[in-house]
């Protein structure tokens, strides 16, 4: 349980819902910044403006998957308020205060290090990703479905990265008959797609690799799908990019070629937001019930 502990949940989108129904089931105390828009309450927490939480006592801040852009500004889909997590409102909160993002970037990195804050990237942990690969694979699904017109039983389909996310993508998407090629760097990777029953290949020789393909999948978060490597493609080639923003694919080339190549971040939440909430919501529960319990266990030393 988390009885008496205080919590402050800023901006997100639907997953953030589980999130919040979730923490209420343990007793926590809940402020709801960026909520003002959503219809129906939480009994048990509060919505509030972001200059009325006494951050003082907050023990934990959740944000939402992306975190915050670079200028801090934290979204939500339920309200129209401006949100900034500022350096003052972090060092406003307790010595022991943690911030809990999906991911992180340079703005987030550098406001935990001047405010000497603890942060948990949650989609770091091998848990929280391998769960979040099934919504992202069944999304992936249904963008091949519906910008294509051919099935994908016996299409052919390029996949980049063996990450967490890509061998779950390469796995169902063979067993859905396509013919699937996984492009990786590292010997191990190539060595696992091959006794998966794939057609490896080192990412070196990416361009020789997509000129007969239907369907290109990239899970590499930095720019692989280069000009070039689109100049080698089929005009109907669909491009299909799972990396974070801003992908890893030259969009204005393709855009230029006239191939339709589509950046398909958060998944999860567009697709299956209650599942996906609920990932997130579990391992949070987790995580912020041990942070608890090490915090009384550090108070009863003293």
């Amino acid at each position: 349980m988390l009885t008496g502990m205080h919590i402050a949940v800023i901006g997100g989108d639907a997953r953030q819902l589980e999130v919040i129904r979730k923490l209420i089931e343990l007793d926590a105390k809940l402020s709801l910044i960026g909520f003002d828009q959503l219809d129906h309450g939480f009994t048990g927490a509060s919505k509030e403006q972001l200059d009325e939480v006494d951050f003082s006592t907050v023990s934990a801040i959740i944000l939402p998957v992306p975190g915050t852009n670079l200028e801090g500004q934290v979204d939500s889909i339920f309200s129209n308020e401006k949100i900034i997590l500022s350096k003052e409102i972090l060092g406003s909160t307790p010595e022991h205060c943690t911030i809990y993002s999906g991911i992180t970037n340079a703005y987030l990195d550098q406001l935990v290090g001047n405010t000497n804050r603890k942060l948990v990237q949650l989609f770091e942990r091998d848990d929280v990703a391998i769960y979040n690969a099934i919504p992202t694979v069944e999304g992936t699904i249904m963008m091949v479905i519906q910008h294509t017109d051919i099935t994908i039983h016996n299409s052919k389909v390029a996949v980049l990265g063996l990450g967490r996310v890509g061998m779950s993508v390469a796995r169902t998407f063979s067993a859905l008959g396509a013919n699937v090629r996984v492009g990786a760097r590292k010997s191990e990777h190539l060595a696992r797609i091959f006794e998966m029953g794939l057609t490896p290949f080192h990412l070196e020789n990416l361009a020789e690799n997509v000129t007969e393909v239907d369907v290109c999948i990239n899970t590499i978060p930095y720019q692989i799908v280069t000009s070039d490597v689109i100049s080698k493609m089929p005009a109907h080639t669909l491009i299909i990019d799972l990396a974070s923003k801003p992908g890893g694919t030259d969009f204005r080339y393709a855009e230029k070629r006239g191939i339709k190549a589509l950046l398909a971040p958060g998944l999860p939440g567009i697709v299956a937001p209650k599942t996906a909430g609920q990932i997130v919501a579990n391992v949070l529960s987790q995580l912020l019930s041990e942070d608890l319990s090490g915090k009384e266990g550090n108070e009863s030393c003293n």
